[in-house]
């Protein structure tokens, strides 16, 4: 039975809502169905999660989404039309005006969706973040246990290893976390343009492999 919290509200009122399963005394794991509002297929994965049996020694917790507002309105950004994948605290720079698409916010986390994750992942310290995104398909490479998980993950769903090129990446959820957090890892999976309820299984099947990964990992490589 997932045990659930309320993490913080959206501009419009919504929850911001987190299950919580597994052992708590486990290797902590979170993962993030939508920062995009308009990017909702990670939805079906988390849906997934919260059904699922969750192996010995990992605290996995569940957050079907950052932005209920952006989904709702079917728009990336937040009711404020702010982008969150560029509000984040670490490495923010000003970007755009709102309506840009990647309109960065006024200030460094000035959203309450913003402000919200980052309380919540200093509380829970988790030792991997894992974020979905839409629609490029690709998992960027990655170094040491991070780019082992990175590779497994690819492995288990058949999405690739590619390495983003261009574009301006500034203030971005999983930088911060993996920043941010002490020994934290972090990496977003960008999931094609659709996702069924099938396919939705093996990438909640590949977060359990990959969480029982990072569990039975030598101490000595955590952090890496």
């Amino acid at each position: 039975m997932a045990e659930k919290r309320i993490i913080g509200t959206s501009i419009q009122g919504r929850p911001l809502e987190a299950f919580r399963m597994g052992d708590p005394k486990g290797t902590t794991v979170v993962v993030i169905g939508v920062i995009h509002g308009n990017e909702d297929a990670g939805l079906l994965i988390t849906d997934q999660l919260v059904t699922m049996d969750i192996p010995k020694g990992i605290n996995l917790w569940v957050v079907p989404t950052v932005n209920p507002d952006g989904t709702a309105l079917n728009q990336r950004g937040n009711a404020n039309r702010v982008d969150l994948n560029r509000n984040f605290p670490y490495n923010w720079a000003k970007m755009g005006k709102p309506g840009y698409w990647q309109y960065a916010g006024p200030m460094r986390a000035s959203e309450p969706e913003t402000k919200a994750v980052v309380a919540f992942m200093r509380e829970i310290k988790p030792a991997l973040g894992i974020w979905y995104h839409q629609d490029l398909n690709m998992i960027s490479p990655g170094e040491g246990l991070e780019g082992t998980m990175r590779n497994a993950y690819s492995r288990l769903t058949g999405i690739p290893i590619k390495r983003i090129t261009g574009g301006r990446y500034t203030g971005v959820a999983a930088t911060w976390q993996r920043n941010t957090i002490k020994n934290g890892m972090a990496f977003v999976v960008e999931l094609g343009e659709t996702l069924n309820t099938a396919q939705a299984k093996v990438h909640s099947s590949a977060v359990l492999n990959i969480s029982m990964l990072l569990r039975d990992a030598p101490s000595s490589k955590l952090g890496q």
